[in-house]
């Protein structure tokens, strides 16, 4: 079995509740049955964390953007997003640097502050089009980040029919799925698949055509059920592979399979 977590988090403080931290985890999981992951960052400062872990692991690969949630935290949008582009660099410095994509990106609703500071819209699509617009000038992929923003979201991404991109843990409707794979758009799904109460997860899973699903953990957060609560990490992407085949009516092997070649060619592909 070959597994493709598209989407992890693993210079995440919580990685140190585990003896020996994230470095102990990967050396159990990879390359097999974890053969590659993409290691994203929500801002700059842990994008650096990203790329340097990314270096350490072959199957490791990096995401590097400023997160909706992260971004009240800065004073000076043009000086963060001009840092976000020197990270970037240029497109033979994101080879060397195993840069694969733009992210995470998008919109967050669900909070009405962080850290004590008020939950700012305008400031969250201000950083979204910014990055959008950063990613079609380097055509790079978007990993995006819709909580609760589901319709403001899809508004900004049709404004960028050049760019390509992923929704990361789709929490969206069925219908909104397909229209977003209409356009040429991947789904991911994270472990809230095998939540007993994800109903409407499990439906636009199955909404989603096979060669445009992708799986994800999130890790260390959002740990499928029975982990769930627990530290997550990529190896226990074996609980959302065994429900999507369930769902599916094939096995999870089958499942690892189509996901780990979708993700490829959506991450190492120039255009899909």
């Amino acid at each position: 079995m070959r597994i493709f977590d598209t989407h992890a988090h693993y210079f995440d403080k919580r990685f140190d509740e585990a003896e020996g931290g994230a470095a102990a985890i990967l050396r159990t999981i990879m390359p097999d049955p974890v053969s590659r992951i993409v290691n994203v960052a929500t801002n700059c400062e842990n994008a650096k964390l990203t790329l340097a872990q990314a270096a350490q692991y072959e199957g490791m690969y990096a995401a590097i953007g400023i997160h909706p949630e992260d971004c009240h935290f800065l004073s000076d949008p043009d000086a963060a997003l001009d840092t976000l582009r020197g990270l970037l660099g240029t497109a033979e410095s994101r080879g060397r640097d195993k840069i694969v994509a733009l992210g995470e990106i998008g919109l967050d609703y669900h909070w009405q502050d962080y850290g004590g500071i008020p939950m700012n819209k305008e400031k969250q699509a201000y950083f979204f089009d910014a990055q959008m617009a950063l990613a079609e000038a380097m055509d790079l992929p978007v990993i995006i980040h819709d909580r609760e923003a589901h319709g403001d979201c899809f508004e900004t991404v049709l404004r960028y029919p050049n760019v390509r991109g992923v929704f990361h843990s789709y929490s969206g409707s069925a219908e909104m799925a397909k229209e977003l794979v209409r356009r040429g758009w991947y789904i991911s799904f994270s472990g809230t698949v095998t939540f007993k109460n994800a109903s409407r997860v499990r439906e636009a899973a199955l909404a989603v055509p096979r060669d445009r699903l992708l799986i994800e953990t999130d890790a260390p957060y959002l740990a499928p059920h029975p982990m769930r609560g627990r530290l997550n990490h990529s190896g226990l992407l074996i609980h959302s592979l065994e429900v999507l085949g369930e769902l599916w009516g094939i096995s999870s092997e089958d499942i690892a399979e189509i996901t780990f070649e979708n993700a490829s060619r959506f991450f190492f592909s120039k255009r899909m």
